[in-house]
């Protein structure tokens, strides 16, 4: 039997604002600052606290809704999902459930069947939950002792006081709660995604748009995005959805693609043996290539959502709407349609150049530096050597300003260097800071075009070789590539490419 495969995201990203969602507490890097270090009464759940709404958290989450097209609900309402869970110490989650920020949005997915378009069921704001430590009896861990104080000062006024590293004699859970209260938004999908090259394509897309319009760093290793599909399988030829599950701890879009691919077949093999799917949250083990069972799926009735009693609705004005819609960039898609129709490029070379937003700002600037030179040249330089440099590390684009490029481009362009030459200029640039026609001029590294000079290099190469001329003429071309190389060595890389060939070529075949 034949089975269909349907995957619908809920994706949470947390937003690049600089304190919290409901309090002042500093947003950290929970990988790096002391556990429980940004705490205060507030995001810790002390009974009395009243939460205030972040501003800037709702117009980056507005920033989202709007880029996915979304519908835009002038009022919406926070609620409260309530459930029990050691690292989320109110005992319930602030979040928006009946009257979301935004509804029905799309977003256009490209995948090696074409393009898709993938709707968008609610864009919503919550607050993210703490973080649970595990750790193995004997192992020694950084606990935070003292008392919660005021916001952005949560531990106690003492620094000596402020952490230790101590062994635990048995296993334990501890908590951290820096990441309590940190603003998240939660895009939902419509079970529209059908395979695991889907799931990875829109992750990419929302990633993308996340990063485009300044909300998110996009990086799911540290757990700032996280996507989690929720999966179901049912067999060809019937419409009721299956059981699904759903699957959390996938960092990267690799794993994201494994663990659906996984879960797929492990749906239909249960089915096929005879089995039933049941619904749960399960976790993807990257170690073991497999996904294992966490807890019982929850239905929305579990949470026993009600309106927050402490938050009054959120109502956003119509000028607020529209100075956020006039802030939004040109988009990922957008740009990467029109920099095909407006430049020629192929969808490979648009695609890279348009992933980010810095260089995609970076390759138009150059465009603009170098009018002279072709789109396809300029996006040839920048995704060719100039990527090639940056991998190396130690280098950024900041590093190679796009009028500086371009000046590069321009002596190609104009004969002054050939691509020989200007590869080595370029990594000059980078190590030395100058423009590409200061080392030209005091390098001496200028191109030799002059007929006169090169016919004396070709007949040079062509008396000192008489075999090699020899095999040329009984039929072996590729003779005639070495010889061309032995010419442009004996010019020092300087040659006219192009005036070298045709003068070999007159005198091999004795034309000349």
């Amino acid at each position: 039997m034949n089975y269909i495969p349907t995957i619908g995201l809920e994706t949470h990203a947390e937003l690049l604002t600089a304190s919290k969602m409901f309090c002042a507490c500093p947003v950290v890097d929970v990988t790096t600052a002391p556990p429980n270090s940004a705490v205060c009464p507030i995001c810790a759940g002390m009974p009395g606290t009243l939460p205030v709404i972040n501003r800037r958290a709702v117009e980056y989450a507005l920033r989202v809704a709007l880029a996915l097209e979304c519908e835009i609900y002038p009022t919406s309402i926070f609620a409260r999902k309530n459930y029990f869970y050691p690292d989320l110490p109110k005992g319930y989650q602030i979040s928006q459930y009946e009257e979301p920020l935004a509804r029905h949005g799309k977003l256009t997915i490209r995948t090696r069947e074409g393009e898709k378009l993938i709707r968008i069921r609610r864009v919503h704001l919550e607050e993210d939950t703490g973080k649970s430590v595990h750790v193995e009896g004997g192992a020694s861990v950084q606990v935070a002792i003292g008392q919660v104080g005021e916001a952005g000062n949560s531990l106690t006024n003492q620094p000596t006081n402020h952490s230790t590293d101590q062994p635990l004699p048995q296993s334990h859970s501890l908590i951290d709660l820096n990441r309590s209260g940190v603003p998240l938004l939660e895009i939902v999908t419509e079970p529209d995604l059908h395979s695991p090259e889907e799931v990875s394509a829109f992750a990419r897309a929302l990633r993308d748009i996340l990063v485009y319009v300044g909300v998110n760093s996009g990086d799911l290793q540290k757990g700032v995005l996280r996507v989690e599909p929720n999966i179901s399988v049912r067999p060809v030829g019937t419409e009721t959805l299956g059981t699904r599950t759903e699957v959390k701890n996938l960092n990267s879009f690799r794993a994201l693609e494994r663990a659906v691919e996984y879960e797929i077949n492990r749906q239909i093999s249960l089915l096929e043996a005879g089995g039933t799917v049941v619904q749960e949250t399960v976790g993807w083990d990257e170690a073991r290539q497999l996904t294992f069972s966490q807890r019982s799926k929850e239905e929305a009735h579990d949470y026993r959502y009600f309106p927050e009693p402490d938050l009054p609705p959120l109502v956003l004005e119509e000028s607020f709407i529209a100075t956020v819609r006039a802030s939004l960039p040109e988009l990922p898609y957008p740009r990467f349609r029109r920099f095909i129709t407006q430049y020629g490029l192929s969808e490979y070379d648009a695609d890279v150049l348009t992933t980010e937003r810095a260089t995609a700002d970076y390759y138009e600037q150059t465009l603009a530096a170098a009018p002279d030179v072709s789109p396809k040249t300029i996006a040839n330089w920048i995704t060719g050597d100039v990527f090639a440099t940056l991998n190396e590390g130690g280098k950024t684009l900041a590093d190679m300003p796009p009028a500086r490029l371009g000046g590069l481009l321009r002596l190609v362009g104009s004969g002054s260097i050939n691509q020989t030459t200007a590869k080595r200029v370029l990594a000059e640039m980078f190590a030395s800071g100058h423009s590409a026609e200061d080392i030209v001029n005091a390098q001496g590294l200028g191109q030799i075009s002059d007929s006169e000079f090169i016919s004396g290099l070709v007949q040079e190469i062509l008396t000192a070789n008489p075999d090699q001329v020899e095999s040329f003429r009984a039929g072996k071309e590729t003779v005639f590539n070495w010889l061309f190389g032995q010419i442009m060595r004996r010019a020092g890389g300087k040659a006219n490419p192009q005036v070298v060939q045709t003068l070999l070529r007159e005198k091999l075949t004795g034309n000349s």
